[in-house]
């Protein structure tokens, strides 16, 4: 397998994703190959459609100035994740653990790195459709089938550091089911899913980067995936809650933001 980082213009809102792409990889000399996948960091999606809310036109209510204060947040910023947030289960300095959609995240997804001075910059809004459009877009373009996978950091329980994971993906299988396969030693796997979509994710996010390499877009070749036309969002890659060992354990009400 092999990763190509594809540095770009800043995104604006309102920008064709699909023609910044394309010319950035003409200006690398990079050509797509059928069956190449273009994984995409969520923001610029997120800024194609005009994501981005100014803080300073939320005003925050009174839950949001007490979760401001226990997380030492701003609190136009605490205000904006309690709107987002499905629900919250406390959380450390800066960052309060939530649950969107279906997946754990911190802060809601909600995010002011890489956004202009004073703004945050919100998950897109329609991943799904927005992937299966820019893949259909490009195959029209160059004739070529590739997959699109949108990437975002996130983090694992009790390990230091972001790594990235997918959001969605049009064009191949995001999870492997090996519970029909065995082990070296005949026994059945019984419960193993292979997350193949954040493995990629994570591989791409390395490329990425998290600061100021303006580097939204790796091409990734030869992935050992299976290609197929569907698309998935990330409530398509999520599990039951019950059979979750982190949400069987988080069981229980809302967080209160007592000390």
């Amino acid at each position: 397998m092999k990763l190509y980082a594809v540095k770009t213009e800043i995104i604006k809102t309102g920008d064709d994703v699909v023609n910044v792409i394309l010319k950035s990889l003409e200006k690398q000399n990079l050509q797509l190959e059928d069956k190449d996948i273009l994984a995409l960091t969520s923001k610029i999606i997120a800024y194609a459609e005009g994501r981005l809310v100014k803080l300073e036109n939320v005003k925050p209510s009174e839950k949001a100035l007490e979760l401001a204060k226990h997380f030492s947040l701003e609190p136009e910023y605490a205000e904006l994740i309690l709107r987002e947030s499905d629900k919250i289960y406390g959380g450390v300095e800066k960052a309060v653990l939530t649950l969107k959609d279906g997946v754990f995240t911190a802060n809601a997804g909600i995010d002011n790195k890489n956004a202009p001075e004073g703004y945050v910059v919100f998950w897109p809004h329609n991943l799904k459709g927005f992937v299966k459009e820019i893949r259909s877009k490009i195959r029209h373009k160059t004739g070529k089938n590739i997959a699109i996978l949108v990437v975002d950091s996130g983090l694992i329980p009790l390990r230091m550091g972001t790594t990235g994971f997918a959001l969605a993906v049009a064009g191949f299988k995001p999870i492997k089911d090996f519970r029909t396969n065995k082990d070296i030693y005949g026994k059945p796997l019984t419960v193993t899913r292979h997350a193949v979509a954040d493995d990629l994710a994570s591989a791409a996010h390395l490329i990425m980067g998290e600061a100021a390499e303006i580097t939204p877009v790796v091409l990734i070749r030869d992935a050992p995936v299976d290609f197929d036309d569907n698309t998935y969002s990330f409530t398509d890659m999520a599990m039951p809650k019950n059979q979750c060992i982190f949400m069987e354990i988080l069981r229980g009400d809302d967080y209160s933001f007592s000390s």
